[in-house]
């Protein structure tokens, strides 16, 4: 696990010059996708939009000197079928192919040296001192999700439900890779996540990773009342299913009211593609 700050000169060219021939195409594709996006139906047909929609398209335009990748959690607990947190998510992540879908958008990002940053979840011995908590919060204390034995100590972190998914290390360990501090509930208050885009002058964000109605919508909610564009992938996030309702039901119709931008991994693989 690497936590790299620094950007070389060299490393900040090259992406300037791959981004200086698609950002116009970018803005125009993010654009058309986001109209596309928003008219159809999620993979296990649980939404759609309306035939009228009473809200406006989205008009964000992809600027790709100013824009990032931003993963929450793309740790084991959730997405592996190990993982502590496999039975109540694991239904959403294969209906929508979540872990597939991440992958693609580290690659895309990878591609063209678009800034991608990590926002994790992890738990430490002192977290289980707190004197109050809300109920999803009591659920993986108890289950023990994202444990780790200290902020200083990484003893068997490697393979553990608090590590990266195998297929994100090369992209998440390639030493460009800003990993942020800890969201310690589910949005970046805690974190230092806002101020590390913020110091690289970074106002776009494409936002994925888990979960949706949690940690994602927590996410997008902070990060749009601190002044940042944010467009959604909704097929590179998933949720809960459980007695109390469907958890990325909830997040896909708050994303449409409250996002920049609601689009797919096709959508920004596409919007990503180096210029030729």
């Amino acid at each position: 696990m690497r936590d790299d700050h620094n950007m070389s000169d060299a490393g900040i060219d090259r992406r300037r010059v791959l981004k200086g021939g698609a950002s116009a195409l970018a803005g125009a594709a993010i654009v058309a996708a986001a109209a596309g996006a928003n008219a159809g139906s999620v993979a296990d047909g649980s939404y759609a939009e309306p035939a009228t929609p009473g809200l406006p398209p989205s008009n964000m335009m992809l600027d790709l000197q100013r824009a990032a990748l931003v993963v929450i959690d793309p740790q084991k607990d959730f997405l592996h079928e190990t993982g502590v947190a496999w039975g109540v998510v694991g239904e959403n992540v294969k209906e929508i192919g979540t872990v597939a879908n991440l992958e693609r958008l580290f690659k895309a990002a990878k591609a063209i040296d678009l800034p991608t940053f990590v926002s994790p979840h992890y738990y430490y011995p002192t977290d289980y001192g707190w004197k109050f908590e809300g109920a999803l919060e009591k659920v993986m204390h108890k289950i023990k999700m994202f444990d780790r034995k200290g902020p200083l100590d990484v003893t068997g972190f490697n393979g553990s439900g608090a590590d990266w998914m195998p297929q994100y290390k090369p992209y998440i360990e390639d030493g460009k890779t800003i990993v942020v501090s800890p969201h310690k509930v589910y949005g970046p208050e805690t974190n230092d996540l806002t101020l590390q885009l913020s110091k690289r002058r970074i106002n776009q964000v494409i936002l994925a990773g888990m979960s949706a109605n949690l940690c994602v919508e927590s996410h997008l909610r902070e990060l749009l009342e601190s002044g940042f564009e944010v467009a959604v992938v909704k097929d590179a996030t998933a949720a809960a299913k459980i007695p109390e309702g469907d958890g990325y039901l909830s997040a896909l119709i708050n994303f449409r009211m409250i996002a920049n931008a609601v689009l797919t991994t096709d959508d920004v693989v596409k919007a990503l593609k180096p210029a030729k």
